[in-house]
C-alpha cells in the first residue's frame, strides 16, 4: 500500500493557495492548509469538501516564528511528514508602485518579512521532516518581477522581496543538497488574483494546473 503524500500549503485559504490545495487533493496528496485566521482556514477546508476530503487546517502566522516552529509540530504529530512545503502565503503593498523615497520603511519591513524571510523560517522548521520523506520539495512561490535583467522599474519593495527568496532558494538547494531536498521556485504568471486583478491574462486554474504538475513528479522530468 502506498504512502500517504502530504502538502502545506499556507496562505492556502484563497487565491492561488486555494487552488493549490483544490488540485493537489484532486490527485490523492492530502493537504494542510496554513491560515492566519482560523475562521477563514476552516471556511477554505469546508469549501473543499471538508476534512473527509484529505484537507485540514491549523493556525500559521507565517511572521511569527513560533507559531511557524507550533505549526509544524502540530502537522507532524497529527499528520506525519509532509513531503511538500508549498510557501504561497505573501503580500503586494498597495504603495509598491510608488517612488522609493516615497515608500514607508514599514511597507519594506512587511514586505520583506511577509515575502522573504517567512518562506526560510518555513523551510527551517519543517526541512528534517520533509528529508524523511518521498517527494522531499521545498516549493516558494515567486515573481518574475524578481527578475534583475528582466524589469521595467517601479515596485521596488515587492521586487527586491522576491529577488532576495530567489537567491535564499539557491542557497537553501546548495545547503541542503546532500539530504536530497529538492528546492523549487516557481512563477505562476501574471494571474487573475487580487494582485493580478480580473485582466490578468491567466486563470488562477490555468495557472495552478501547471504548478501542480511541477509539483507532482517524485522527482524533476
Amino acid at each position: 500500500m502506498a504512502t500517504r503524500r502530504t502538502a502545506i500549503v499556507t496562505g492556502g485559504n484563497r487565491g492561488l493557495g486555494l487552488e493549490i490545495a483544490r488540485q493537489l487533493l484532486a490527485h490523492d496528496v492530502f493537504v494542510v492548509i496554513g491560515a492566519r485566521d482560523p475562521v477563514k482556514g476552516a471556511e477554505a477546508v469546508r469549501s473543499l469538501g471538508g476534512e473527509s476530503a484529505d484537507v485540514a487546517t491549523f493556525v500559521l502566522d507565517v511572521n511569527d516564528t513560533r507559531s511557524c516552529q507550533r505549526f509544524a509540530e502540530h502537522v507532524v504529530k497529527k499528520h506525519g511528514a509532509p513531503g511538500i512545503l508549498v510557501n504561497n502565503a505573501g503580500v503586494y503593498p498597495e504603495s509598491t508602485d510608488a517612488h522609493v523615497v516615497d515608500t514607508p520603511t514599514s511597507v519594506w519591513r512587511e514586505t520583506f518579512e511577509v515575502n522573504a524571510l517567512a518562506p526560510l523560517v518555513m523551510a527551517e522548521a519543517f526541512v528534517p521532516h520533509i528529508a524523511r520523506s518521498a517527494d522531499k520539495k521545498l516549493v516558494a512561490v515567486s515573481s518574475q518581477l524578481g527578475s534583475i535583467t528582466n524589469n521595467n522599474g517601479g515596485m521596488y519593495a515587492y521586487r527586491a522581496s522576491k529577488t532576495a527568496l530567489n537567491m535564499e532558494w539557491r542557497s537553501l538547494s546548495l545547503d541542503t543538497a546532500g539530504r536530497g531536498l529538492i528546492c523549487i521556485v516557481l512563477h505562476p504568471g501574471w494571474v487573475q488574483t487580487d494582485m493580478g486583478g480580473p485582466g490578468a491574462p491567466v486563470s488562477i486554474e490555468q495557472s495552478i494546473t501547471g504548478v501542480r504538475r511541477e509539483l507532482s513528479h517524485r522527482r524533476p522530468s
